[in-house]
Formats: C-alpha cells, sequence, structure tokens
C-alpha cells in the first residue's frame, strides 16, 4: 500500500507532482488540462517518469523551501550529499511587467559534500503514452554538450507532439541511464518548447532565486494569524498553484482518475473549473487578502457569461471551454489497477442548483470590499440579475446536487439552501448598490424558499435537516447552512442536525459526505472536506476543545509536506483520490481561521490542545 506522498510544483500554467524519492510522476504540457508527459502516477510500466536514483542512498528527505513551491529532495549517500531543487519558473518579467510562466520544469541539483554517483531515468511518454516516444540528441549536436544542443523526444504515430531536455549533465549519460559523478551545481531544464537562448548552470541558478523571491513575496502578502499560519500558508500557496493565469480559472485539482476506492470506478477527471469549488477558494483567498487572484476569477465568470440569456454550467474548461467529452484510456492500468482512466468530464452537462448562491457570495464579497469602483461592477450587476431569474424559475425543480449524482434529480437540501443564499446575496448586492427597486422583490423570494426548506427538508425522526426534500438520509453539505448565513449556530435546528450528522455519518474520526446508495453503491471512503465541514460546525455549536482535537487528527493525516487529496481511508488513513485538493485546503485554511480568531482560543484548555499540537510543551 502506497500513500500519496508527493508534492506539487507549479507556476500558474501547469504543476508536476514529484514523489517523495524524487521522480516525476505527473506532469502535463503545456498547460494543466494538457495529454501527460510523465504518467506513471497511472500506469508504471507505461506512463513515463523522471527518476534521480543515487548509487550508495542512505537516506532522502524532503520539504519546501519556506514559503515558497520549490521543493527539495535531498539525498545523504555513503559517497557524499546533495539536493535537488525542482520548481516551475514563474516571476515578474521586467521587460514588459507581466510574468515569465513557461512551461518548464528545473531540476536544480545542488551539489553538497564528497562525490554522490547517481544515474538518472528519463523517460518522457507523450500523449498519455498511447503509442511510443523516442528521445535522442538533436541532429547536429555532438555527445559533449555545447550551446544550443538538447535531448528532443517525440512521438512516432499517432497525435504529434515533442519535448526538449536541457541540461549540464552528459546528453548520453542521460539517454543511457550512465553513471554520473556529481561534484558541482548541475540542472536539467525539462520543457515544452524549444529555446532560443542558451541553457546553463547560472542562468538556472538565476531562474531559481526569482522564482523564490516570487513566492516568498507572495506568502508574505497573506494575511497572518494568531495560529496554524505554517498550516495556512502552505495551503494558500497550493490553492495559488491551482489558479490558471491565462483565464483566472481555478481547478479543482491537477490530476485525473486517482480513485475515491482502490479497485472501483470513482475516477475522475479534476482539471477542470467548477463554479462551485472556485468560488469557494475565491472566498477564502480574498479572506487571506489575495484578491488579484479574486478579480482575475470574476473576470473569467464575465467571459464565460458574454449574453444575458448564456446557460451557467456547473464547470468549464481552463479556458472556458464548454465541452468537456469524456473518454477512458483504455491503454494505462490505473493507478494500483484502478480503472477506468478518464479524461474530460460529462458532468458538465448535469445541472446543479446551488452554484448560483456561492458565485453570489463572491461577487458580493467583492463589490462589499470595492463598492462601485470594481472596474467590471457593472458587468456583475448583470449577471446578478440573471443569475436571479435563473434561481427564480429553478429553486423549485429538483437537480444532481453537490456530489454529483449521476442517476437521478433530487429536491437536496443544500441546494436549496445556496438558492436561498443567491437571493439573500442579490438583496445585499442590490441594498449595496442601491437599486431598492430590487430589494423589495427579491427579498420576498428570499423568504419564500427560507419558508420552504423549514417545511420539506426538516425531519422530525432524525431531528435533523435531511439531505432532500423526502429523505431521512443525512448528508455533510447541510453542515453548511450556517456557513451562509441561511440559521444560526444557536438555533436548536442546527445543533439537533451537526449532532444527528455526526452520529450518522462519522466513523473513525472521519466522515462520509452520505451512505445512502449511489449510482456506484455505498461509498466506502471519507471525504476529507467533510471531516473539516464537522471540525467547524462542532466548533462554532460550542463543543470547542471536541472540536480542536479533531482539526489536529485531521492535520496529521497529511502526507510529508501538509497537502491533502480529497479522500481518506477510513482504517488505514491513507489519502485517495485526486490529489492535491482545492476543496480539502479551502477547508483547511477555513477552520484554521475561525480557530484563530475565536475569542474562547485564549480559554486555558484550548491553548494546551494548541500548544500541545504545536510542540511547545
Amino acid at each position: 500500500m502506497k500513500n500519496l506522498n508527493y508534492g506539487i510544483i507549479g507556476n500558474c500554467k501547469s504543476a508536476a507532482l514529484v514523489s517523495e524519492t524524487g521522480s516525476i510522476d505527473w506532469l502535463c504540457l503545456p498547460k494543466f488540462d494538457s495529454s501527460s508527459v510523465f504518467a506513471s502516477l497511472m500506469d508504471e510500466e507505461k506512463g513515463g517518469s523522471f527518476k534521480i536514483i543515487p548509487k550508495r542512498l542512505k537516506k532522502i528527505t524532503q520539504s519546501y523551501i519556506p514559503r515558497t513551491n520549490i521543493l527539495k529532495t535531498h539525498f545523504q549517500c555513503e559517497d557524499g550529499a546533495f539536493e535537488v531543487q525542482d520548481f516551475m519558473p514563474r516571476y515578474l518579467n521586467p521587460d514588459n511587467g507581466g510574468y515569465y510562466i513557461p512551461p518548464d520544469v528545473i531540476r536544480y541539483f545542488k551539489w553538497i559534500d564528497g562525490q554522490p554517483e547517481l544515474t538518472i531515468s528519463y523517460n518522457p511518454k507523450l500523449e498519455y503514452a498511447k503509442h511510443d516516444t523516442r528521445s535522442f540528441l538533436e541532429q547536429g549536436c555532438y555527445t559533449q554538450n555545447e550551446q544550443g544542443c538538447y535531448l528532443k523526444s517525440n512521438t512516432r504515430n499517432g497525435a504529434y507532439d515533442s519535448l526538449y531536455l536541457y541540461s549540464s549533465f552528459d546528453y548520453q549519460d542521460i539517454l543511457e541511464s550512465s553513471p554520473i559523478i556529481l561534484t558541482k551545481d548541475e540542472f536539467c531544464l525539462l520543457s515544452y518548447n524549444q529555446k532560443l537562448l542558451p541553457q546553463d548552470t547560472r542562468r538556472a541558478k538565476l531562474k531559481l532565486e526569482r522564482t523564490k523571491v516570487y513566492w516568498l513575496n507572495w506568502a508574505e502578502r497573506t494575511t497572518s494569524y494568531k495560529f496554524y499560519n505554517e498550516e495556512i500558508v502552505r495551503s494558500a500557496l497550493t490553492l495559488k498553484m491551482l489558479s490558471y493565469d491565462k483565464s483566472g480559472a481555478i481547478l479543482a485539482a491537477v490530476t485525473t482518475s486517482l480513485p475515491e476506492t482502490i479497485g472501483e470506478e470513482r475516477n475522475w477527471d479534476y482539471r477542470f473549473c467548477w463554479i462551485r469549488d472556485a468560488s469557494m477558494v475565491v472566498k477564502i483567498m480574498t479572506s487571506l487578502g489575495h484578491y488579484k487572484l479574486a478579480k482575475r476569477y470574476l473576470s473569467f465568470i464575465i467571459d464565460i457569461l458574454p449574453d444575458k440569456d448564456e446557460k451557467m454550467q456547473i464547470m468549464y474548461g481552463i479556458n472556458g471551454e464548454k465541452k468537456l467529452s469524456e473518454m477512458e484510456l483504455s491503454h494505462l492500468s490505473g493507478y494500483e489497477g484502478s480503472v477506468p482512466v478518464r479524461v474530460g468530464n460529462a458532468a458538465y452537462k448535469q445541472k446543479q442548483n446551488d452554484i448560483y448562491g456561492i458565485l453570489l457570495d463572491v461577487i458580493y464579497q467583492q463589490l462589499e470590499i470595492y463598492d462601485i469602483s470594481l472596474e467590471y461592477s457593472e458587468e456583475l450587476w448583470t449577471i446578478v440579475r440573471n443569475i436571479i431569474k435563473v434561481v427564480g424559475n429553478n429553486w423549485k425543480k429538483p437537480d444532481r446536487g453537490i456530489w454529483e449524482i449521476r442517476s437521478e434529480n433530487k429536491h437536496f437540501t443544500f441546494s436549496k439552501v445556496l438558492c436561498w443564499t443567491a437571493v439573500d446575496r442579490a438583496v445585499k448586492i442590490a441594498t449595496l448598490l442601491q437599486r431598492s427597486m430590487y430589494v423589495d422583490k427579491w427579498a420576498k423570494l428570499r423568504d419564500k424558499i427560507h419558508t420552504d426548506i423549514h417545511k420539506h427538508a426538516w425531519s422530525e425522526k432524525r431531528q435533523a435537516f435531511t439531505q432532500a426534500y423526502g429523505s431521512e438520509d443525512l448528508d455533510a453539505s447541510v453542515l453548511l447552512m450556517e456557513s451562509y448565513g441561511f440559521i444560526h449556530a444557536t438555533d436548536h435546528k442546527y445543533v439537533s442536525t451537526v449532532l444527528a450528522i455526526q452520529e450518522d455519518l462519522e466513523q473513525d474520526g472521519l466522515m462520509f459526505r452520505y451512505r445512502n446508495q449511489d449510482d456506484f453503491g455505498k461509498p466506502k471512503s471519507a471525504f476529507t472536506i467533510c471531516s473539516f465541514w464537522l471540525t467547524n460546525a462542532l466548533f462554532k455549536i460550542g463543543r470547542k476543545e471536541e472540536a480542536l482535537r479533531k482539526f489536529h487528527m485531521l492535520l496529521s493525516y497529511s502526507n510529508h509536506l501538509g497537502l491533502f487529496s480529497e479522500d481518506l481511508d477510513f482504517e488505514t488513513k491513507r489519502m485517495l483520490g485526486n490529489f492535491p485538493q482545492a476543496y480539502s485546503h479551502l477547508a483547511l485554511i477555513e477552520t484554521a481561521i475561525n480557530v484563530s480568531e475565536s475569542q474562547l482560543s485564549e480559554e486555558g484548555v484550548l491553548i494546551d490542545i494548541i500548544h500541545e499540537k504545536k510542540g511547545l510543551h
């Protein structure tokens, strides 16, 4: 059994996963949703990877350079020591004021001591490894490195694709995986594009330092809190890497088909922008002071909804693509044999009424910050009015819900609550913009939805708001009723709902999304964000000590770098599902902020628990 012990490096154009042993096992170029260059994550034999193999290894340790997205893998060997610093370049371009974000990965080999011997296993497999990829020293280059030399890799059949590797190592040694003695700093630069300028170790080091400065400056702009700053910053840095610079879209994760349960078929492509997930990320990142990310996301929303009658989808491609056809890569064996491996996502066709409330919640947050000085406030106001028309016409109708049930529509409680949220935020926006003619009309609709939910979603038998109207099943998403202001944390109905959901859905300290049967049977893994939701809910209803201990327990289930995937196995606590997961990290940040901002965090017992976790006792 293996865990997702990977680090992520990225530059808001694409991202790579680097294993705890320093192997790049997942990379898509030139952008997040392109076909893979390395995909041994999906098939160890066929997928391709970029490994570093010391001959006399004693110990490997891995960490990020603090407050950056530069990943260090330290190799302690019997014959010496060295470090590989992996990153994708991102820094301010002084010539044009924009950012330099090439589709490149740089592996900087920092010599520390001795003469460590290693081999490099460079095995790209382009186009999801559908056909053979050949790698060769480009014709005209000699064995020894000269200016302009490189290794080229390209497909021989099927769709044409190519890749370039520049290095200070001897290219023949890389091609043949021959022994290399490290005696000084060296580099490898992997690029989707052929380079026009000579590449050398000095230039690679310069890109490393510039990228380090960029991330340090970005992290410094992140709001500080009394507790959990390290966890908040790491999660924020991870969420930033899930944003796509070109369009403003935000991805749910950088992987496809990592299974929710090993050996089963709940395997989905998450390299897209879900309106729900992205809006939640934007709200939490704004609270951390990262306003530019929010502005660019709202610009993305405006771009995908150009016309007043444009129907909003639940998700889009990272460049605003509306059709995300789903297909299976049957030639790949899947993560630990979990098939199918899917690209594309048919869920884009689904109807989910909760997306409107989550988006309007973010629009209200931004307009509240900027008032009408926001450069596209008029476009946003048009979107607000159009969304309320849609909500008014659809809130009574069933949908597929937050969990994207593929087989049937239901009157999901969470969807209804978020329809209420949409209208509530619209009322607030209209008030903010002094558009009183809309306030009374929308307030009546808001109250009507509120009454309907209390009437049809509450179960006297369960003493809880249930998953859907007329159902006795419970659902973790209902815990968010309080977060969106639908109900107060002290309301006996909410308190009772939280405790009923905990009793019904919690197992071994982790949470099911729901327990009832769906398209693929009963869920078998814990959904990480739901465990954070429960922690938050317990904290808000006054069970602070229990919530805090639960929070620390959850933090201990991250991988060695503090990263989370989508799911956790109840028994083993191994991470499952796509990785790293935006949902999980935004929920971690929200919980950390709630705990840190609580006036009651000064209570002795809570301080003791926090210090105990931090190792201060």
